[in-house]
């Protein structure tokens, strides 16, 4: 059991949102917010629409409906709103109209900055282009492109005007995108002539054309002049976004959306089969969102908002809805954590004075390797709050953050949930203890559990994580396949969200992550997530960061093979390899004791720093590892030996 390293003090008890929540409904303690508001839900999900104004064209009649079952349930009903009225509209009769809406940094350090006035102005003009496309309430509109101030005006232009905008992945090749089109039945695709990374300029409308070529559904696709660089031109589908907006008027009437009608589809990352378009809600898209960021993130009118993230991510319109909402700043950014130096995201702090940064663990394992002199070099003394989410934490790289990043005073909110429900089924709030690693528990609301294999709740040992009662932003189904969607979350226990995660509570009721059930190790009976695994290794003093797979073993059922990342100052010799497997087995037991360590230069990983496990598996089995548009190093993949040669 470790001890908690941080409590809440001054102004986080004092003066945040969630704590004044409390103090209206006479909440006397954590433990009574989280049991009052899971227990009492359409209180609960009522309560907060008036604490984080969240406004209405037309009061809703009943909070939930479940009348059609758990899966299938219905909030806020008769109820008209829009996310965009929230975001952007309410604030145009206030003096947030002039405030900055968010900052833009592109690879090459080019800096753009606009107010909500500005935004305002942007987002009509292309909801105008848009409908001119015979774009309109309920039609699906696709958007590839990368990290730009463009992004921010299409998507809000297309829940301006009731179409569902459909955010994918940058990075992805054709192949990926033309099957989330194609399910989707996009009409329009809003993409870019190409990006710039590591300096370097890359083109995507070349994919966008290939992708397009296998959708017939797409009528038009528009295109944002980013690079400036030469690209294929189809004359009578192609136009220029800048050509497409100039002369439309700056205002455009917002759509009133039923509270059940589609704002946005979002893919899952499933690791096989067809792509899953979870589709969210206006309603739910604010009471969950305007939740997490108000209460969880303490988001106000002067805070400035950073998570490094692309618009594919549910991070991307989470971030841009959530923050919008409060007439907060956000800060997007084009590049990479480590181009041109290692210190660019405590320089991008510095120069925002951003109060919210929030990350992913593996890209603070990597950051971990350049060493704490980075981030001394610059006044990172405005941020107020830590975030982090993608995947679980081990104890040294937690404490890294927290210590080097956070000084020791900051809160890190570490959530997670997942794309299915655009948002968190875990988070602590401002005003919790913090123990290393913790989600702390339930977010508000969020009716959860851990399950043994029996279905039976289970304290102290790892379980399944579980969702007993529905949530408003939980998708209403995956796109034109309710059939799918039931067998992936409901088909487990009757009436029993199953979410695929592990789960655990300890003695002190403080919540832990162990990753994928579906990444699950098996040996000699033993069940483990490769996360534990990799913070076993990395407590060793040589390894930097790791990656852990499962495979085949005739005895033990399966075998821990594991990629390490060794610090610069260790070399690679059989001694140290016996020695970090020693390391695990002493931390987890010899049952935990790999079979093989492999010494690699760097693992392979999304452009959001995830590792791709399932990709590294591959290429150890020998197996054809498809389409890699979305890993940022595939030259990595040169490195991971294939079994047996």
């Amino acid at each position: 059991m470790s001890e908690v390293v941080w409590k809440p003090y001054g102004d986080y008890v004092e003066k945040s949102n969630i704590a004044r929540f409390m103090r209206k409904h006479g909440i006397k303690d954590y433990e009574e917010l989280v049991q009052k508001s899971c227990d009492e839900l359409e209180w609960f999900w009522d309560a907060i629409m008036e604490d984080l104004e969240i406004q209405w064209y037309k009061p809703y009649e009943k909070v939930l409906d479940d009348s059609g079952g758990k899966p299938w349930c219905k909030w806020y009903v008769g109820g008209k709103t829009n996310v965009v009225l929230n975001c952007l509209d309410k604030h145009m009769n206030t003096p947030v109209k002039d405030k900055l809406a968010f900052i833009w940094e592109g690879d090459d350090g080019a800096i753009r900055r606009y107010t909500y006035k500005d935004v305002y102005r942007e987002v009509c003009k292309m909801a105008n282009a848009l409908k001119n496309l015979k774009v309109g309430r309920g039609d699906t509109v696709g958007i590839y492109m990368p990290m730009s101030p463009q992004i921010i005006f299409a998507l809000l232009a297309c829940l301006k005007i009731g179409a569902l905008a459909i955010p994918i992945f940058s990075g992805f090749g054709p192949v990926p995108v033309s099957a989330r089109l194609r399910d989707a039945e996009a009409k329009v695709l809003i993409t870019a002539d190409g990006s710039m990374r590591r300096g370097k300029i890359f083109p995507i409308k070349e994919n966008a054309d290939e992708a397009v070529d296998m959708v017939p559904s797409i009528k038009h696709v528009v295109v944002y002049r980013r690079a400036g660089i030469d690209i294929p031109w189809h004359a009578t589908r192609d136009i220029w976004m800048h050509q497409l907006v100039q002369g439309m008027p700056e205002e455009c009437p917002t759509e009133e959306m039923d509270s059940e009608d589609y704002a946005l589809m979002i893919y899952t990352s499933g690791t096989t089969g067809k792509p899953k378009g979870a589709v969210h809600t206006h309603g739910g898209c604010l009471a969950q969102i305007c939740k997490e960021l108000g209460y969880y993130f303490d988001v106000k009118e002067d805070d400035v908002f950073f998570w490094l993230t692309d618009i594919g991510w549910m991070m991307g319109p989470w971030m841009i809805i959530g923050v919008m909402s409060f007439g907060g700043t956000f800060v997007i950014f084009e590049g990479v954590p480590d181009y041109p130096e290692p210190d660019r995201l405590w320089e991008l702090v510095d120069r925002h004075a951003v109060t919210t940064f929030g990350i992913s663990p593996t890209a603070i394992r990597m950051l971990m390797r350049f060493g704490e002199g980075w981030i001394d070099k610059h006044d990172i003394s405005s941020l107020r709050l830590l975030g982090s989410t993608g995947e679980p934490w081990d104890p040294e790289s937690w404490m890294w953050f927290f210590e080097k990043v956070g000084k020791k005073k900051l809160p890190i909110i570490n959530i997670s949930g997942g794309t299915e429900i655009v948002g968190c089924f875990l988070s602590p709030l401002p005003i919790t203890d913090l123990k290393p690693m913790t989600l702390r528990g339930p977010g508000l609301g969020m009716s959860i559990d851990v399950y043994d294999d029996d279905g039976k709740p289970v304290r102290g040992e790892k379980g399944h994580l579980v969702a007993t009662k529905p949530a408003p932003s939980m998708t209403r189904g995956f796109w034109k396949d309710p059939d799918r969607y039931i067998e992936t979350y409901w088909s487990r226990w009757p009436d029993i969200w199953y979410h695929g995660d592990w789960a655990s509570v300890d003695e002190d009721g403080f919540w832990f992550l162990h990753g994928r059930s579906d990444d699950t190790i098996k040996v000699s009976g033993r069940r483990t997530g490769p996360a534990e695994i990799e913070a076993a290794l990395i407590e060793h003093e040589a390894v930097s960061e790791a990656a852990v797979i499962g495979v085949h073993h005739d005895i033990k059922g399966e075998a821990v093979v594991c990629f390490v990342v060794l610090r610069h100052e260790f070399q690679p010799t059989d001694d140290l390899n016996e020695s970090i497997k020693d390391k695990v087995a002493e931390i987890l037991g010899k049952v935990g004791r790999p079979d093989e360590v492999h010494f690699v230069g760097a693992l392979p990983k999304t452009r959001s720093a995830k590792i791709v496990r399932r990709l590294i598996k591959a290429k150890y089995l020998g197996e054809e590892l498809g389409d890699l548009a979305s890993v940022e190093n595939p030259q990595a993949f040169d490195e991971i030996p294939v079994r047996g040669e």
